[in-house]
């Protein structure tokens, strides 16, 4: 797996902060949007959450989580998989603060703030050309009777 996908995964990620968080909670899977907080240098994507919500139960149970990042508009999507654990740190809440997280919590000291981390240990992601581009190849291939080429980028990565 190459550098270049780990790098190019992270920059994917980083134009799109706000993905889908899927996490099992031992009878079915729940995906909700969250907004991610990026630490390239420490192999760590981090969320906001509220410990009333009860994913924290859940990821405490089962790490295991699948992040889905998607840029519809220019059609690169990106996921992630990855093991996941609740922090309580208030030091790391604070060096992370947002301002979405103060519209919820207020601040780092509130007692019902908590911070998923999320080590990611896999990744896949997919670099269209964009829309503009790909609908000329649909059409194209349409008036030649065959299917579009695929000019794409597609990598699987170890992260």
């Amino acid at each position: 797996m190459s550098e270049h996908g780990a790098e190019r995964i992270w920059e994917l990620m980083t134009s799109n902060s706000f993905c889908l968080l899927t996490n099992w909670d031992g009878r079915i899977l729940h995906t909700r949007p969250m907004g991610a907080v990026l630490r390239r240098e420490e192999n760590a994507i981090y969320f906001f959450t509220d410990s009333r919500a009860h994913k924290d139960d859940e990821i405490a149970r089962y790490p295991q989580v699948c992040l889905g990042f998607a840029d519809t508009r220019s059609q690169k999507y990106v996921s992630v998989s990855g093991t996941a654990e609740i922090l309580t740190d208030i030091d790391k809440m604070t060096e992370l603060w947002t301002i979405s997280a103060k519209a919820w919590w207020g601040s780092a000291d509130n007692p019902n703030v908590r911070l998923i981390k999320v080590t990611p240990r896999q990744g896949e992601f997919w670099d269209a050309p964009g829309n503009f581009v790909s609908n000329l190849r649909v059409a194209f291939s349409l008036m030649k009777g065959s299917p579009p080429n695929h000019t794409d980028e597609h990598q699987k990565v170890t992260l």
